[in-house]
C-alpha cells in the first residue's frame, strides 16, 4: 500500500506543510481508510475478544477466503468497548462505510461474507455503520454515534481503540497521532508543556487525584543527574481492564503521552511497569516501541530535536501491591515490592533515589489531546475542579459490560441506565461499587451522585482506577464484601500491622456470620459485637496503615454496614441469607411427600446428613448439613427445598 516516496513522519511531522501533494493526500486517505482499494476485514482481537472467540472467528475468515478466492485484508484491532459484543467483525466495502457485526462466532462467518461478497450486508447480527463523509452509507443500519452505548459517552482517550490496527504506526501518525509530541520537542519549552498540562487541570487517573503538572513540577525543579518517568501499568483490581484495553487498542498514544511528559521534565528514561497476565498488551507495546525506535520517534536526536528519550518495559509479577507507587519502585529496582514511608515523595527521591515521575496509562494517554487541542478544550470537558473524562470498566449484572469513557460530572444512574442498558431481566439494582477491591458500595438512593473527585468524596466514596461493578437484587452484599476483604488481606503486603492484622480480623468477622454458629461460637449476641468491632477496626486501619492500599482496605466494609446493614442483621440473628450465596447459611428440608426414598441424594452427601431406609421418606440432619445443595440438585423427585 506505501509507496517509497511518502513518509508520514517527514511529511507530517518534521517538514509539514500547507500543502499537500495528490500522492500524500491519498495516502493518508489509505492510511486512515477513507478510502480502500479492497474488502477489508476487522477483527476486535484484543483480550476479550479472544477470550469470546475471536481467534477461531479469524482462522474461520481465513479458510472462507481461501476457499471463496475472496481478495480481501484482515486488520486487527483492540476493543472498542462493547465487551458484551465480542466477537466483533467489521466490513469495509470499497465505496461503502464500515460495518460492524456483533457476537461473529465461526458459523455466524460464511453468511457475512457471503453478504459482503454480494455487496450487501447480513442484517441478523448488524450493530452500526461508521459515519465517514468521503464514503457512501447503509440505508437502515443505525450510526455508531447514535447507539446508546457510546450516545452518551465522551470518547478521547479510547477515540481509536477497535477502530485501528494497533501497531501501524503510520495508520496512527494519519490520524493525527504523534503531532503533539513533534510540536512539543521542536517548538515548545518543557516549561511550556507543564504549563499547559497544568492550567487544563488534568488529575492523576490512577485514584489518588493529584495534579499531574504539580508532580511534573516538583521532579523538573529536583536537581539530580538522572531523572526518570514511570507509568504505572499494573492494573491489578478485580473488575478493571481500562489499561489494558487503551495499551492493546492503541499502545502508540501511550508512548506519545510518555514522551511529551518525559520531555516537559527533562527525563531521558522511562519505564512502563505493566503486570505479567498482560501478555498481549505487553506484546503490542514492545513491538510499538520497536516500530518508534526504527522511525526515530524514540532514541537519540528524536526527529532531530536534540532531545533522546529511550523506553523500557517491565514485566511486573503480578502483586497487588506494586500498584502502589513506592512499592512498584522497589520491584523495578530488583527489591521485594513492598512500600516505604512517605515523605520523601517519589517525585523528589523515587527511582534509584532518583527524582521519578509516576502517573498511571489514563493519566499520560490524556496528554496528546491537551496539547493538540490546549487547555481551554480539556477544562471545557467535565466539572470546574475536576476536569475532562474518566474511563472506567463496567462489569457485574448490566446488559452491556466494557469499557466506557464518560465526562466528569456523569451521575452513576446516567451510566448504570443510559449507556449500560440496565439490569438484566427486569431486577433491581442494589449497588454499585466503584474504586477498586478497595472502593465503596453506593446504593440506589445515591445514584445520582456525580462522578468526580469532590462529589464522590462527599459521600465517603473514592473514584479509584475506574473499577465499576454492579450488584442486583440477587447479590449477597455481605458475600460479595467477603470476597473484596479476603482479596485484599491476600494482596497485603504484610509489612504493616493495622493492614495485615486488620484485613485478616474483618475477614473472620464477616466469615463468621456467613456460616451456622459453631459450637463455641453459637450465640447471636457475640457474633453481632464482632460486626460492632469493624467501625473502630475500620478506623485504624484508615488512620495508621503504612500506604494508602491499607488506608482504603476498610472501604466496602464500612459502606456496606453502613448502606446494607439489615442484611448483615439477617444474616446474623436470623441465619440468613436472602440472596441465598451464603451455602452454609441455607437450609434444606425433604418433603416427605414426594420422596420416593431413592436413596440417591444419602449417596450424594458429602456429610452423611440425611438419613433414611430404601422405599421410605427420609430426613436431613440439620446440624450436619453444610448446605452445600448437591443433595438438591441431585434430587429427581422434587422432593427437596430450601426451608
Amino acid at each position: 500500500m506505501k509507496t517509497p516516496e511518502i513518509n508520514l513522519i517527514e511529511e507530517l511531522l518534521v517538514n509539514p506543510s500547507f500543502e499537500q501533494s495528490n500522492n500524500l493526500r491519498h495516502y493518508i486517505k489509505l492510511s486512515k481508510r477513507d478510502t480502500v482499494e479492497r474488502p477489508i476485514i476487522y477483527i476486535g482481537s484484543g483480550t476479550c475478544g479472544r477470550a469470546a472467540g475471536a481467534t477461531d472467528t479469524i482462522e474461520a475468515i481465513k479458510k472462507y477466503l481461501e476457499e471463496n478466492q475472496f481478495d480481501a485484508d484482515i486488520v486487527e484491532t483492540g476493543c472498542i468497548g462493547l465487551c458484551s459484543a465480542e466477537p466483533i467483525v467489521d466490513i469495509q466495502l470499497p465505496g461503502m462505510n464500515r460495518i460492524s457485526y456483533k457476537n461473529v462466532t465461526t458459523e455466524k462467518v460464511t453468511n457475512i461474507l457471503d453478504a459482503a461478497i454480494n455487496s450487501t450486508y447480513y442484517f441478523d447480527n448488524i450493530l452500526w455503520q461508521f459515519k465517514n463523509n468521503n464514503l457512501m452509507a447503509w440505508e437502515n443500519i443505525p450510526f455508531f454515534s447514535e447507539i446508546p452505548f457510546y450516545k452518551y459517552q465522551k470518547r478521547n482517550v479510547l477515540s481509536l481503540c477497535g477502530k485501528i490496527d494497533p501497531v501501524n504506526l503510520d495508520e496512527y501518525i494519519a490520524n493525527g497521532g504523534f503531532k503533539a509530541f513533534a510540536h512539543s520537542i521542536t517548538t515548545k519549552t518543557p516549561a511550556q508543556i507543564r504549563d499547559t498540562v497544568l492550567k487544563s487541570n488534568l488529575r492523576g487517573r490512577g485514584g489518588g487525584g493529584f495534579p499531574a503538572a504539580k508532580k511534573w513540577d516538583i521532579t523538573s525543579n529536583t536537581t539530580a543527574e538522572q531523572k526518570y518517568l514511570i507509568c504505572n501499568a499494573d492494573e491489578s483490581d478485580p473488575g478493571a481492564f481500562m489499561d489494558r484495553a487503551i495499551i492493546e487498542g492503541t499502545p502508540f498514544l501511550l508512548i506519545e503521552g510518555i514522551a511529551i511528559a518525559a520531555y516537559a521534565t527533562g527525563i531521558t528514561q522511562a519505564y512502563i511497569y505493566i503486570r505479567s497476565s498482560y501478555q498481549l498488551a505487553t506484546e503490542r507495546l514492545n513491538k510499538a516501541i520497536e516500530l518508534c525506535k526504527e522511525q526515530n520517534l524514540l532514541g537519540d536526536n528524536i526527529i532531530n530535536s536534540g532531545y533522546n528519550l529511550s523506553i523500557t518495559v517491565i514485566v511486573g509479577a503480578g502483586a497487588f501491591v506494586c500498584g502502589e507507587e513506592t512499592a512498584l519502585i522497589a520491584s523495578i529496582e530488583g527489591k521485594r515490592g513492598i512500600p516505604r514511608p512517605k515523605p520523601p515523595y517519589p517525585s523528589e527521591k523515587g527511582l534509584f533515589n532518583m527524582p521519578t515521575v509516576i502517573n498511571n496509562v489514563e493519566t499520560l494517554s490524556n496528554i496528546p489531546s491537551i496539547i493538540n487541542n490546549g487547555h481551554e478544550w480539556f477544562t471545557g470537558i467535565g466539572t470546574s475542579k475536576s476536569s475532562g473524562t474518566k474511563v472506567f470498566s463496567l462489569s457485574g449484572k448490566i446488559k452491556n459490560m466494557g469499557t466506557v469513557e464518560v465526562p466528569m460530572g456523569t451521575t452513576i444512574r446516567e451510566i448504570v441506565y443510559s449507556i449500560a442498558g440496565g439490569i438484566p431481566n427486569n431486577k433491581k439494582l442494589k449497588a454499585v461499587q466503584i474504586g477498586g477491591p478497595s472502593g465503596s458500595f453506593i446504593p440506589e438512593e445515591l445514584l445520582d451522585t456525580h462522578i468526580d473527585y469532590e462529589s464522590l468524596e462527599e459521600i465517603d466514596a473514592i473514584m479509584g482506577s475506574g473499577g465499576f461493578i454492579v450488584a442486583d437484587e440477587d447479590t449477597c452484599l455481605v458475600d460479595l464484601t467477603k470476597f473484596f476483604i479476603n482479596f485484599l488481606k491476600e494482596s497485603s503486603c504484610g509489612k504493616c500491622i493495622p493492614c495485615r492484622e486488620g484485613t485478616r480480623r474483618m475477614l473472620e468477622i464477616i466469615d463468621d456470620i456467613t456460616r451456622k454458629p459453631s459450637v463455641k461460637n453459637h450465640q447471636s449476641l457475640s457474633r453481632f459485637r464482632g460486626v460492632m468491632q469493624l467501625k473502630q477496626l475500620g478506623k485504624i486501619m484508615e488512620e495508621t496503615s503504612l500506604c494508602g492500599l491499607g488506608q482504603t482496605a476498610p472501604k466496602p466494609v464500612l459502606s456496606a454496614l453502613k448502606y446494607f446493614r439489615e442484611e448483615f442483621e439477617e444474616h446474623i440473628y436470623e441465619r440468613k441469607c436472602r440472596a441465598n450465596i451464603c451455602t452454609q447459611l441455607r437450609s434444606y428440608e425433604i418433603d416427605i411427600d414426594n420422596c420416593t426414598g431413592c436413596n440417591i441424594c444419602v449417596a450424594k452427601c458429602p456429610q452423611n446428613a440425611i438419613i433414611g431406609s430404601p422405599r421410605y421418606p427420609h430426613f436431613i440432619i440439620a446440624d450436619k448439613c453444610i448446605g452445600c445443595g448437591i443433595c438438591y440438585e441431585a434430587c429427581k423427585f422434587d422432593a427437596i427445598h430450601l426451608k
